[in-house]
Order: structure tokens, then C-alpha cells, then sequence
């Protein structure tokens, strides 16, 4: 029998910490799930790491090593390996809540149809302290796009998604060279087919480690142009406002000077706003350009909290 929830784990040198996740899950009170960790590349002992846990045969494992392509190149071979009808992505420094699968799966079984992409639940910090808000009560569905942007969410999220959906929309890009293409990018697509449930309980907690690209952004920018720019295009077409819309212009002026796009006006799907951003961009462009340390988060992301990848898992 096919689980109803796939767990998928993309990782890159985590040995150190994936554990974590592999004993919230041998801690859940339901098994309906399989765990699919996607190994990007790792050096160290991922992988002697997992072959032990699977001979120990206490949950479903499947494993997958690939060449390291980034976090987004790790989701797109998630999600090309998937056969449950939910999926949910754990990343391999944070951790399950006790009872989360069977919190999920009873949830959905008593609320979710088709017309729903899937849940939107919360995340929290080990200790227990919601990431962010928790959403508003009484709110049964959202767009992700909707919670931040109407209803004023903030923080990091955690995303169950029917398999269905997210196979529907296309893989994210892969661009020589770069390793990163914002994982937004898919759920925007998916924003604009249907809501989310809104399960207003912890499914996941989080640690912000010193190794996270939050702390590494400029680097980002400037190590993933393409990447970005292909983002930022997209986001540009789906902006909630023309406020949200100008700084998307913003960021696709710089990271196209940053990869030497002279056309990038002419590419561009909103010419008024990306030249209205022009002279912000250039600013944004030769600050990052300069600058040689992280540096404070110029703009913020659609979760109002920059956290799009963590460095050791895409190196």
C-alpha cells in the first residue's frame, strides 16, 4: 500500500544534524508516511548515515544521491520521485512535531477535496515559539501569497502539499553554474490555482543556524543572478500591488546587471515598473557588488523573513 505522506529531505553535508529529523519521525505516532531524502552531492556520511537507519528498518526510507545542483535541483528530484498524495519538505536541520503526521493526515482527511492545494500550518523555534504569527482565527483558506500579503502572516510557514499540484506546475530551472532559484517560484504558480487550508497548529520546528544563507544573502545574489532574475520576472507578473511589483522590478534590475543582461528592459514582463526601478536597482546592484559581508536583508521576501535556502545544502 502507497503512504499517504511523502516526507522529503533535500540535504548537502547535514550528517551532523540530520539526525534530528530522523528521530522526530521514528517518534510519530502514525507511520503512514515514507521519508525521501535527496542527498545533493554530500561528501561527508550521509550516506553511511542513512543505509544504517534503513537496515534498521523502523520506518520507510528511500534514498536518492544526485550531483549537488542546489536546494531547488534537490526538490525537483523529490518531487519527480513522489507517489503519496501529500507531501511535506523537512529540511535536514530542522525537525517533525511529535503527532505531526497524524495531525496532517486526520486534518486533511476531515477538510481537504480538490479544491484545495494542501495545508499551510505553522513552524516553531525548538522551544516551542511560533516562527513569526500564528494565522487568523477563523481563517478556514488562503493563497501563501494571501496570508502575507491580506492578511498581514508573518514568518516562515510549513507547506503540505497535495503531490498532484506540485507535480502540475513546471520543475524550477536549472542555470549552469548557479545553485539557487527561489523555491517561491513554484508556489506562486500554485497561488494561482488554488488556497490552502489554514491549520493553525505547529508541524514543524526550525533553528536558524550560523551556516544559513540568511546570513549569507548578498553572497546569494551575487553567486545566483540567473536564478533570481528568472524569479523575479515571475513575481513581477503575480504581484499582489504595485508596491510588491516595484520591488521585484528592483531586484530584477540589479541581478540583471549583476550577469551582464543589457536587454533585460526589452525581456522584462512589466517594461513601466522595471524602468520606474531602474535607479533603485543600480543602487541595490553596487551595494552588492561592493560589499563583502553579509550585510543587513535590503528586501524581505514573500514570508517577511529571508530564509529561502540554507547554505550547507547547496554548496
Amino acid at each position: 500500500m502507497v503512504p499517504s505522506l511523502t516526507v522529503f529531505t533535500p540535504t548537502y553535508n547535514r550528517a551532523h544534524t540530520l539526525h534530528l529529523c530522523y528521530e522526530s519521525l521514528i517518534r510519530q505516532s502514525c507511520k503512514d508516511f515514507v521519508w525521501l531524502i535527496i542527498d545533493d552531492g554530500s561528501t561527508d556520511r550521509t550516506r553511511e548515515l542513512v543505509e544504517g537507519w534503513i537496515s534498521e528498518g523502523r520506518i520507510v526510507i528511500r534514498y536518492h544521491y544526485q550531483d549537488n545542483q542546489g536546494m531547488h535541483g534537490a526538490h525537483n528530484a523529490a518531487y519527480e520521485r513522489m507517489d503519496t498524495e501529500l507531501n511535506v519538505c523537512i529540511d535536514s536541520d530542522d525537525y517533525l512535531a511529535d503527532n505531526a503526521v497524524e495531525r496532517i493526515l486526520s486534518f486533511w482527511r476531515r477538510h481537504g477535496s480538490e479544491q484545495y492545494a494542501g495545508i499551510v500550518g505553522l513552524d516553531a523555534s525548538p522551544d516551542g515559539e511560533i516562527i513569526g504569527s500564528a494565522m487568523p482565527e477563523g481563517l478556514k483558506a488562503s493563497t501563501l501569497s494571501g496570508l502575507y500579503a491580506k492578511w498581514k502572516v508573518k514568518g516562515d510557514k510549513k507547506l503540505v502539499y497535495r503531490t498532484a499540484v506540485t507535480s502540475g506546475v513546471p520543475p524550477y530551472p536549472i542555470f549552469p553554474g548557479e545553485k539557487y532559484v527561489p523555491l517561491t517560484y513554484k508556489y506562486l504558480l500554485i497561488d494561482q490555482q488554488l488556497p490552502l487550508l489554514v491549520m493553525n497548529e505547529v508541524l514543524c520546528h526550525v533553528e536558524y543556524r550560523a551556516d544559513g544563507s540568511s546570513l549569507n544573502m548578498i553572497r546569494q545574489y551575487r553567486n545566483n543572478p540567473q536564478g533570481f532574475a528568472f524569479f523575479r520576472k515571475v513575481a513581477m507578473v503575480y504581484a499582489p500591488s504595485f508596491k510588491e511589483r516595484l520591488r521585484e522590478a528592483v531586484h530584477y534590475v540589479s541581478s540583471s546587471l549583476i550577469m551582464g543582461n543589457r536587454r533585460f528592459v526589452a525581456e522584462s514582463p512589466r517594461k513601466a515598473s522595471t524602468v520606474l526601478a531602474l535607479p533603485l536597482g543600480v543602487l541595490l546592484y553596487l551595494y552588492i557588488r561592493r560589499t563583502q559581508r553579509p550585510g543587513p536583508v535590503i528586501v524581505q521576501e514573500m514570508t517577511g523573513r529571508i530564509r529561502p535556502v540554507q547554505e550547507s545544502d547547496s554548496q
